[in-house]
């Protein structure tokens, strides 16, 4: 059973609500369809990718970040394992240390510098390989070939009243801020896009999305 996201009522009163999913079954089809023909084609990639994490420093191969998914339930985000097992000890004592690292934290979540990261999982997350798992959490219909990307609570904050399209759509294995930039649009941004992909879905803009998410990752600018 999975486990319902529970903010402040008045931060997000949508949550909960059993929004019905965006796309519906032409959308889910779409999304299982795909996601068992990419784990069958990628299996040899995955066992190549998981030997590599286990052999750099004999940690788990696997990690499950939870993330808010459909309706605000938490579900765990799968990922090829990129940093080290001691990450939050290590992230509290770098940006005690680094004001700028921390005011970049806390604009945007994420550190271009981050401490935290092995080197086997900085060419993970260079390549997006790092998110390969997440096909997985597909199948099990808490994520979406393409839609907004998982958000923890703190972020879903940064929403404001656009929440409300985000609980509306499972979060994405790539989305529309990923083929637009990512890391080069403020966070602002980030919610526009999402929300202007809610709004306007067709499976033609989840399969142009798929396609432009190649040539992306390729140049790195679908990276951390």
């Amino acid at each position: 059973m999975r486990d319902v996201a529970k903010p402040a009522d008045a931060d997000f009163p949508q949550a909960g609500i059993d929004f019905p999913p965006i796309g519906g079954l032409l959308k889910r089809s779409f999304d299982i369809a795909g996601s068992l023909i990419g784990l069958v084609a990628l299996s040899p990639l995955f066992v190549m990718v998981a030997l590599l994490v286990k052999f750099s420093d004999g940690g788990p191969i696997f990690y499950g970040h939870r993330r808010i998914g459909r309706g605000g339930r938490i579900f765990p985000c799968l990922k090829f394992r990129t940093m080290v097992q001691n990450g939050e000890q290590v992230l509290a004592a770098y940006l005690a240390a680094n004001p700028d690292a921390k005011a970049e934290w806390i604009a945007t979540r994420k550190l271009k510098n981050d401490p935290r990261v092995t080197r086997v999982g900085a060419v993970l997350r260079k390549l997006s390989l790092d998110e390969l798992p997440q096909i997985i959490n597909i199948l099990q219909g808490d994520m979406s070939l393409v839609g907004p990307r998982p958000v923890v609570r703190d972020e879903l904050e940064i929403y404001g009243s656009s929440a409300v399209y985000y609980l509306k759509s499972r979060p994405g294995l790539t989305g529309l801020w990923q083929v637009s930039g990512r890391n080069d649009v403020s966070y602002d941004s980030r919610v526009a896009f999402d929300r202007h992909y809610v709004e306007n879905w067709s499976l033609f803009e989840d399969i142009r999305i798929i396609i432009k998410t190649v040539p992306a990752v390729w140049m790195s600018r679908g990276c951390y």
